[in-house]
């Protein structure tokens, strides 16, 4: 049988499917080369453009966050901590069931604190409803009544008990060889804010390390006291020579921690002199002008000389407290310089010269300076004043942020009210005076209404009532 031969058609056909299948595939690698051509050389034009400075303007800050790549941000779900419950304490029981017993009623959180302490104290939690009853009758009896003429009621509390205060100005307080001045003519130096008490002293605490040591506190007790040349050697005045030569005590200064370099240092200071130390222990101090004169007024000086301590502390005793250890107290007042030394407790020590107290740590600590001398004034005689009225005092002579008198040269002469000034003190001078400025008295206060002879603005008189006064209807 003759072969068949295959037509054109047929043949191109068959070519056409061989050809097609090659000919998507050189297209698809055409394709993928073109768009990695274009992606070098988008980079390469990245790569060569100069680098401009960004201006600061909001549209250049807009487009540098749209070139920014975004970031990944993984979200991490918090661990759960098991919270602990915390134990409630008795006094928290009792102090919320107080509170459950006071809806819409008020009492100060320090009262209820302490009526929580003694009802758990003395097992008496049946009785708290009783007990918080009783404690706010007593409390709305306590408060002031509106309009109170309180600064005349606390002149009254503090002036009454202060005739009956002795007159003694020296007492032995605390510790017998210092005398302080108590009584009346100390509540005087508190009222009338003086700038140096008449007798300063301090109480020195010491901290935890030197207050349980003896050795530890003489050495702070040695570095306050004022140590004078003429205590602790002998001054010799050669007038043949027109030297003096010192001999120190080598016990004393041994005892005072005090060496001849120091001394040296000291005696160094004074002008117009020179000293040396010989090999026997002793100085001897040359004049540069030798003259008799000369050597008596250097003579003079070097007996007085301080050597070591602070000004002003003339003498300190070192006492051994029950329940405390060692504390220092001090004849003489110098807050700021004490504060200073290694071993004193800032915290705890004190002064009786409240002007002192305002400079160095500032009006809060005067006020409550002089809450606690006038408060410890009256309770040393015996006498018991309110607390709350020596408070009244303190704030108004503190007001102002300095520590001021109150007399004419304080409170009662800056008040507003020319009439209340010159009934205090100086009539003619302060009414000559305002006449001449030109002042105008609101008539406020108690004084100069009374002088002007109308009701004075408060208690009663404070209310501005009329009730009006109708005839009863006969039926």
């Amino acid at each position: 049988m003759p072969k068949k031969t295959p037509t054109k058609a047929a043949v191109s056909k068959k070519a056409s499917s061989k050809t097609k299948p090659v000919k998507m595939q050189e297209a698809k690698d055409t394709k993928e080369k073109t768009m990695k051509d274009q992606a070098t050389s988008k980079k390469q034009t990245v790569d060569t453009l100069p680098l401009e400075p960004a201006k600061k303007t909001k549209s250049s800050k807009s487009k540098k966050t749209l070139k920014k790549e975004p970031v990944e941000t993984v979200i991490v779900a918090p661990v759960e901590k098991k919270s602990v419950p915390k134990k409630e304490t008795p006094e928290d029981k009792s102090i919320f069931k107080i509170n459950e017993y006071l809806t819409g009623r008020y009492l100060p959180f320090k009262i209820i604190e302490e009526l929580s302490s003694k009802i758990i104290i003395e097992k008496l939690e049946k009785k708290t409803k009783d007990i918080v009853e009783r404690a706010l009758i007593d409390y709305e009896k306590n408060k002031i009544d509106p309009a109170e003429a309180c600064g005349i009621v606390g002149a009254q509390s503090i002036g009454e008990p202060g005739t009956q205060m002795t007159m003694r100005t020296f007492h032995y307080a605390g510790v017998a060889e210092i005398n302080v001045t108590l009584g009346l003519p100390r509540l005087i130096e508190i009222v009338d804010a003086r700038s140096i008490p008449s007798t300063p002293m301090m109480n020195i605490f010491l901290n935890e390390e030197y207050r349980h040591d003896q050795n530890l506190a003489k050495k702070v007790a040695n570095q306050i006291e004022i140590t004078v040349l003429n205590e602790i050697a002998e001054i010799e005045a050669d007038l043949t020579n027109l030297m003096i030569t010192v001999r120190p005590d080598k016990e004393v200064i041994e005892n005072k921690g005090i060496s001849i370099d120091d001394l040296l240092e000291v005696l160094g200071k004074i002008r117009k002199t020179e000293a040396k130390a010989n090999k026997d222990g002793s100085i001897t101090v040359s004049l540069d002008d030798p003259s008799y004169k000369m050597l008596l007024d250097v003579n003079e000086k070097l007996k007085s000389l301080k050597v070591k301590g602070v000004d002003g502390i003339n003498r300190i005793i070192v006492r051994k407290e029950q329940d405390e250890g060692y504390v220092i107290y001090s004849e003489g007042s110098n807050l700021d310089e004490v504060l200073l030394i290694d071993g004193v407790d800032q915290k705890r020590t004190s002064t009786n010269d409240i002007q002192a107290v305002a400079r160095v740590l500032g009006i809060e600590a005067a006020r409550n300076m002089i809450i606690h001398e006038a408060h410890n004034t009256l309770s040393e005689q015996g006498l018991n004043v309110d607390l709350r009225h020596i408070m009244l005092v303190a704030d108004i002579m503190t007001s102002d942020g300095e520590v001021k008198a109150i007399g004419r040269h304080g409170i009662s002469g800056e008040k507003s009210s020319v009439l209340s000034r010159a009934a205090f003190e100086i009539t003619v001078n302060h009414l000559l005076q305002a006449a001449r400025k030109g002042e105008s008295d609101g008539l406020t206060g108690v004084a100069e209404n009374i002088i002007v002879g109308q009701p004075v603005n408060l208690g009663t008189g404070a209310v501005e009532l009329v009730m009006k006064r109708t005839k009863a209807k006969k039926e």
